[in-house]
């Protein structure tokens, strides 16, 4: 295969990561401390495996490796990325027929070939790790990508007949496949169950990117559907306009509901998980109403992503009254972040944060992600941040199930 120089780089950069994290997973033991959660040993204790700025998911052994240290330090649940950025990072027939690339190419080169997720799934499970594939991306795609290339039907648009949105930390372009769109509808849908049949999954994550900015869906198609609901009324100019979001919040609703009972059908007991943001920001900024699928029964499990330095905005996020009503229906879980190389993060606030949301007796936590809970890379050393997880999680935990609210 030929790759591009920039490819090579990352190749390079990805096994120099490695490297010097090999170095350092020697073998460690502490006295277990009084730090465990107040749950009865039922406590979610995730991690995310992504393959943007880490290198656990390219290189070789690597996986093997990371999976064995997270049990050992007494997690249990992982969650590795499978469709980010318009590609699946598993051997996909669907995900080929569309695009014309059935995996990442970089990660089929890296590994030979080998079903990166069959092995994570095969690996988790003998080490008593539950495994949740994560659609990371949902509806988006960067704008240079063979999906929204080749489908530019797919895609919706702004007032402005902009495709396009430039965020923050992305560094391509992103465009938005229409949720309304009834070939894109059948391709999510494809997606997921192709991983829900072709592998002993323990569940499926969706999380913050199923959605849509609000600025979008003035879309020909889109438009037309208003229409049609409307008496032939255009939707309104303002795309914040309360009836026209909550219309565009119930079609993405309509499409996680045929999408998650899809997956239900195939394996009635797996797990339907969302991360997701503070529900204002989630709403407003991406019409993504998930209080709305916690009431309907859509969600089995919420993780909240509350990526805040800050501590008392981080308490606030944690006492809203739409976390407070997720809480009384499904297991509710708090996401720490714990880094990245623009923005590291201390073993201290991760600490700190870990025991306000066990002070509050949440059903869990997770935390994005693996590469930064300890590197090199990481403002402490890899074993003090090691050291301090297992104090934190001395003993193992059982992961909170759906039935005890039922």
């Amino acid at each position: 295969m030929k790759l591009s120089r920039l490819k090579y780089v990352a190749c390079l950069l990805l096994i120099f990561i490695a490297l010097l994290w090999y170095r350092n997973t020697i073998p460690f033991l502490v006295s277990p401390a009084n730090s465990s959660s107040n749950n009865n040993g039922i406590e979610l204790r995730g991690v995310w495996l992504t393959n943007v700025a880490s290198g656990v998911l390219f290189v070789p052994g690597t996986i093997n490796r990371s999976l064995k240290m997270l049990s050992q330090l007494n997690f249990n649940t992982v969650y590795p990325v499978v469709w980010n950025r318009g590609t699946t990072l598993y051997p996909s027939e669907v995900a080929r027929q569309v695009t014309g690339t059935g995996e990442q190419p970089l990660l089929k080169f890296m590994q030979g070939g080998t079903d990166v997720l069959h092995k994570i799934v095969k690996l988790g499970h003998g080490k008593d790790l539950q495994v949740v594939p994560w659609f990371e991306y949902g509806l988006m795609a960067p704008a240079n990508s063979s999906l929204a290339k080749s489908h530019q039907e797919w895609l919706t648009q702004s007032r402005d007949n902009d495709y396009s949105i430039d965020i923050e930390g992305e560094e391509n372009s992103l465009v938005w496949l229409n949720p309304l769109n009834p070939e894109v509808q059948q391709f999510l849908q494809d997606l997921v169950v192709e991983v829900v049949r072709n592998y002993d999954v323990d569940g499926i994550q969706f999380d913050d990117h199923f959605g849509l900015p609000v600025e979008l869906g003035y879309d020909s198609l889109t438009v037309w559907l208003y229409r049609q609901e409307h008496q032939g009324a255009f939707p309104p100019i303002d795309p914040s306009n309360s009836e026209w979001m909550s219309w565009r919040a119930g079609k993405i609703t309509q499409l996680f509901s045929k999408i998650t009972q899809s997956a239900k059908a195939v394996k009635p007991d797996i797990t339907i998980s969302l991360a997701t943001n503070p529900y204002q920001f989630a709403y407003t900024e991406y019409l993504q109403d998930w209080l709305t699928w916690v009431e309907e029964g859509l969600v089995d499990e919420l993780i909240l992503q509350v990526y805040r330095d800050d501590i008392s905005s981080f308490r606030t996020e944690l006492s809203t009254d739409t976390i407070k009503q997720a809480r009384r229906k499904i297991p509710t879980s708090i996401a720490i972040f714990t880094g990245n190389p623009q923005h590291p993060v201390s073993m201290e606030q991760i600490e700190q944060q870990v025991k306000i949301v066990r002070d509050r007796r949440f059903d869990g936590l997770s935390f994005f992600y693996w590469e930064s809970l300890w590197s090199y890379l990481t403002p402490d050393s890899p074993r003090k941040r090691r050291q301090t997880f297992q104090t934190l999680f001395p003993q193992p935990a059982l992961v909170p199930e759906f039935s005890r609210y039922q």
